[in-house]
């Protein structure tokens, strides 16, 4: 007979990556069971869920672990910070992007998942916060935030990171540009730029993936990149170029390493939070939080590739 060793809360979204979690659910719990847990488990119906979920269902677990795509984990960490005892939490991604898997090194296998959730480490992480909402890797608004998701994955496929530029090219002429004013840590930046991106993350979506080794998940900063808004198409391939190489040095990018910033513009920014509508706002203010969320890990190395 196995021993119980504490109560595990798992929230999933039955939705998330087409559906995939309802044929891996039974195993997923078997893990759970053999690891000595006890198990409730709580399927997400509509947004919020998950949050709610965390908040009125969590007391007297020692574990939540949660299955979906990154906007379920931005939910169940939501949930998190408004309790005053931080429950570990495991993650099994089963979304379509799942940037915070890639930077945390998890299994894209949802069973080999369940076992780190279970057996892992856990990671105090930096969390930010916009406007009183948080995120667990990025904060973005701009032209380009959205394009790899919308690049066909077809043509990803056929010609690789050359796509990305032409869906870019493709949107130079009408692409949306903000006039910005940003206090980073004091430092004053004014211009017009297409893109704003606070992360704390080695990647988003898969065209943003810096070269930089002074990022680090746990070190109290956020990374803040906002890129300037080209004037032509061969400074429209630079941006690119610069976005998939990882050039954080780029002419035409500001690029920092911040624990707080306001941004000021005299029209409504919409907000992305981890891939999930977030807000439009003309004020913004982004805070960070330090090793504030204990989320369970495979070991103490963190992937970056």
């Amino acid at each position: 007979m196995i021993s119980t060793i504490g109560k595990l809360l798992f929230i999933y979204n039955p939705n998330a990556g087409r559906g995939v979690v309802k044929n891996q659910l039974s195993g997923i719990v078997e893990v759970f069971c053999k690891a000595g847990y006890e198990v409730t488990i709580c399927p997400t119906f509509s947004r919020g869920d998950a949050r709610d979920i965390v908040v009125e269902k969590s007391k007297g677990f020692d574990r939540i672990v949660c299955c979906g795509g990154d906007g379920t984990l931005n939910e169940v960490t939501n949930g998190i910070m408004a309790l005053e005892k931080k429950i570990p939490c495991g993650y099994i991604p089963a979304g379509t992007v799942n940037d915070f898997a890639h930077s945390f090194g998890l299994p894209q296998n949802m069973l080999e998942a369940a076992e780190v959730a279970v057996n892992g480490e856990v990671f105090m992480s930096d969390i930010g916060e916009l406007n009183g909402k948080c995120f667990d890797y990025v904060a973005a608004f701009g032209t380009l935030s959205d394009v790899s998701y919308e690049t066909n994955q077809n043509t990803k496929n056929v010609i690789g990171k050359l796509a990305y530029f032409l869906e870019g090219a493709k949107r130079l002429t009408s692409m949306k540009k903000y006039n910005i004013r940003v206090d980073a840590d004091g430092e004053l930046i004014e211009d017009e730029v297409i893109l704003g991106m606070i992360t704390n993350s080695f990647s988003v979506g898969g065209i943003l993936s810096m070269s930089d080794e002074k990022i680090v998940l746990d070190d109290g900063k956020l990374e803040a990149l906002f890129i300037k808004a080209p004037k032509n198409i061969i400074e429209m391939q630079a941006v690119v170029s610069a976005l998939l190489s990882g050039d954080a040095e780029c002419k035409h990018f500001y690029y920092r390493h911040v624990k707080n910033v306001k941004i000021v513009c005299d029209e409504e920014i919409g907000w992305s939070l981890d891939g999930e509508f977030g807000g439009a706002y003309t004020e913004t203010s982004i805070k960070t939080y330090s090793r504030i969320i204990p989320f369970i890990r495979k070991n103490s190395i963190i992937a970056k590739n």
